[in-house]
């Protein structure tokens, strides 16, 4: 196969291996490919393999050998499903490779809103410590998870590895899927009852932006708000005025509608809200292990028993 990476910078800066694609056949690697030269870059793919790269009718217009396309990831919102479909290009994206990633990151970012461990560190770093009255000087406020409820917006994998942590946190937990199941709660309840509210759900037509307001107006006065999903899934206007009412304690952010960030994003630079550049999915074991399981999904395809297909 004549396979083509597209933006094998978003997986690997030199750190990991591409070798495993070999296996395969020919690998063209492009660090990154600007909208306007996708068509040309994967002209005679047979495979693409990429993150983020958008493939839809535009630019895969000239891909006239290509048959399938593998993902970097879990979400495929950027790959035009329908059109995949209409030309027979299967699409297998890499599901459940980071649970366990999020999952940590999400709890990183929770402590940092109830143990500010960050803004301690820079305290005792610029020398206040020393300058102390007391030996444990409580400048930040700092809350216990324990006897908090957690409200966790989408009860996939990842949702339901949240939630098992926050139960050794000894953490009330209430979940909310669009599928009834699992103990899950409707989502007015959640947001009225949950002081934390963590974000797993996809973004499609019906989760883009369901965090407006409107949403924020229906959660407690004080609650924190985590997003390791995707940007789309809030507005972050809505974010800071919620942030400036109050009515949210805390943000913690791993994505953002634009990325990189926007140079007039609106939640740049403020106190209460954290924010980390879309990294929850990167630690190197999570990337050895996304790479496995792309290699597999095309030895599967290649095999004729396709794993992982969405279309």
């Amino acid at each position: 196969m004549k396979i083509v990476l597209t933006d094998a910078k978003t997986v690997t800066q030199g750190d990991l291996s591409l070798d495993g694609l070999r296996e395969f056949g020919e690998v063209e690697v492009n660090l990154l490919t600007d909208y306007e030269n996708i068509a040309d870059t994967v002209r005679d793919a047979e495979a693409i393999i990429c993150n983020k790269t958008p493939l839809n009718r535009e630019t895969l217009r000239k891909a006239e050998r290509l048959r399938y396309i593998g993902l970097f990831a879990t979400g495929y919102n950027n790959i035009d499903i329908d059109y995949c479909s209409e030309r027979g290009i299967t699409v297998c994206n890499a599901g459940s490779y980071s649970s366990d990633a999020v999952c940590q990151h999400t709890f990183a970012l929770i402590l940092e809103c109830l143990n500010r461990v960050g803004d301690y560190s820079r305290f005792v770093a610029e020398g206040n410590w020393k300058k102390s009255k007391t030996f444990s000087p409580f400048v930040f406020p700092m809350n216990e998870l324990s006897g908090k409820t957690l409200g966790i917006v989408g009860y996939g994998s990842i949702g339901k590895a949240v939630a098992k942590v926050a139960r050794a946190f000894n953490m009330r937990v209430l979940a909310y899927r669009r599928t009834p199941g699992d103990g899950c709660v409707d989502l007015d309840t959640l947001l009225r009852e949950s002081d934390i509210v963590t974000v797993h759900c996809p973004l499609n037509d019906e989760s883009y932006r369901m965090f407006s307001d409107e949403t924020f107006a229906k959660m407690k006065d004080g609650s924190i708000f985590i997003n390791t999903a995707r940007g789309g899934v809030m507005d972050e206007n809505a974010v800071l005025r919620a942030l400036k009412s109050g009515k949210l304690a805390y943000a913690a952010i791993d994505t953002l509608e634009q990325e990189p960030m926007a140079r007039d994003c609106a939640l740049c630079g403020v106190g209460n809200c954290f924010i980390t550049p879309h990294i929850a999915w990167a630690p190197m074991e999570t990337r050895e292990r996304l790479m496995g399981i792309v290699c597999s999904n095309i030895r599967n395809f290649l095999a004729g028993t396709p794993e992982n297909v969405v279309n």
